[in-house]
């Protein structure tokens, strides 16, 4: 991942049909906290946003802010 814990990113796709909770964050802001192990093989990035939500998302879902 290219990415760094501490880096903030967008929400920039949703690969799969998620929570109505994960939907609302399409488009906004958060900051990586960790990555965890994925779909036995992938990496994800767990990532909280301002309103203290926090859950994990794949690579390609994410693009990182400047």
């Amino acid at each position: 991942m290219e990415m760094e814990i501490g880096q903030k990113v967008r929400v920039r796709r949703l690969r799969d049909r998620p929570p109505k909770e994960v939907v609302e964050r399409l488009g906004k802001t958060g900051v990586i906290k960790e990555y965890r192990m994925v779909d036995g093989s992938g990496v994800g990035a767990v990532v909280k946003f301002d309103d203290n939500f926090t859950t994990w998302f794949f690579e390609d879902e994410l693009e990182p802010m400047q």
